[in-house]
């Protein structure tokens, strides 16, 4: 055997090497993710596949034996004989449109004052997380008597300044056997009572923010300053442009989240008064698991929701390119 030919078998036998090598990385690698792989194949993926047939069948859940295909029917009864459908979702979108632009303007409004403050910052970032880790369930039930209107906080509290409280009419008691307030508050006042206590759980946007903030340089304000601008000029041609990637983030993540409201219409109202807190999402629990128990149509109404905010995450991405700026000056 030559020189030449023992080289070749060298340079054969150091690629087989690394072949392996690169084989072996392949191995680790999905062996590493696999069980979020398998979680994500087993309890996202393959649900969601399942519901899609689902949604083409007459499919009652606690009698498996009825179930037959009846195509698009289900879609056909959404838009043309359920009485509940666009109501629900014009409930859903007026919550959204109220809830997403207050609960950004609020939430950022705060993380500039926790940023502004020099004493105590960790103990106000904490008090304003705070909600975010209390139970959900938890800060219902506090709300339920917060807006009780005959022991509750915010009736007593609008009396010693003057101010008439929210009228209300009477019904049955809340969920759960809790003087539920909106089960007899004035149906005009429902939806707008949920959107003010979501404002009590803005921590972690709140967080989101600061983080957004700190990347902020303070010598731009102070030459800013320097160069005569006020504090109003400073936050719609400074901040605001530098945040533009932190309040597209929040926006989608707040639209996503509205979108899918539903433990407060299912702790604290039960969807009234008057249906005027009927959500989306609780219209879809109901038509799944109370009453006929109808998990294809419910199925459908499941899609339709994931198409809509599909379509309306498609949207805010598409327009992020007239107004989101990045400091490497990609958009």
């Amino acid at each position: 055997m030559n020189s030449k030919t023992k080289t070749d078998v060298a340079k054969n036998t150091r690629k087989k090497r690394r072949l392996t090598r690169r084989q072996r990385n392949v191995i680790t690698f999905y062996l590493f993710i696999s069980p979020w792989l398998i979680g994500f194949l087993a309890f996202v993926l393959g649900p969601m596949l399942a519901s899609l047939g689902i949604s083409f069948m007459w499919y009652d859940l606690f009698n498996a034996e009825n179930t037959r295909w009846i195509g698009f029917a289900n879609y056909q009864r959404m838009f043309t004989r359920d009485r509940y459908f666009f109501h629900t979702l014009r409930v859903t979108f007026m919550f959204a449109l109220l809830s997403v632009p207050l609960g950004l303007i609020f939430s950022m409004f705060i993380a500039i004052l926790l940023r502004n403050i020099t004493k105590g910052v960790k103990i106000f970032r904490t008090i304003y997380y705070l909600p975010v880790v209390v139970s959900g369930i938890a800060v219902m039930v506090l709300w339920v008597y917060i807006f009780n209107p005959e022991i509750g906080l915010l009736n007593q509290a609008l009396a010693l300044v003057g101010i008439e409280g929210p009228r209300w009419i009477h019904s049955a008691e809340g969920v759960f056997g809790l003087p539920g307030f909106l089960s007899y508050l004035d149906p005009s006042w429902a939806l707008f009572s949920l959107v003010l206590m979501g404002l009590w759980s803005v921590g972690n946007t709140v967080i989101i923010w600061l983080a957004g903030l700190a990347g902020i340089s303070k010598e731009l304000y102070e030459a800013s300053s320097i160069d005569g601008a006020n504090r109003v000029q400073q936050f719609f041609h400074m901040t605001v442009p530098a945040l533009s990637p932190t309040i597209f983030f929040n926006l989608v993540m707040g639209i996503i989240g509205a979108l899918q409201v539903f433990n407060q219409a299912f702790v604290m109202t039960d969807g009234g008064p008057q249906n005027a807190t009927l959500f989306y999402n609780f219209r879809l629990w109901q038509t799944a698991f109370t009453g006929q128990f109808d998990m294809g149509y419910a199925s459908a109404l499941a899609w339709i929701l994931f198409l809509i905010i599909m379509a309306l995450t498609a949207l805010v991405f598409k327009s992020s390119a007239m107004w989101v700026h990045y400091e490497s000056g990609e958009e």
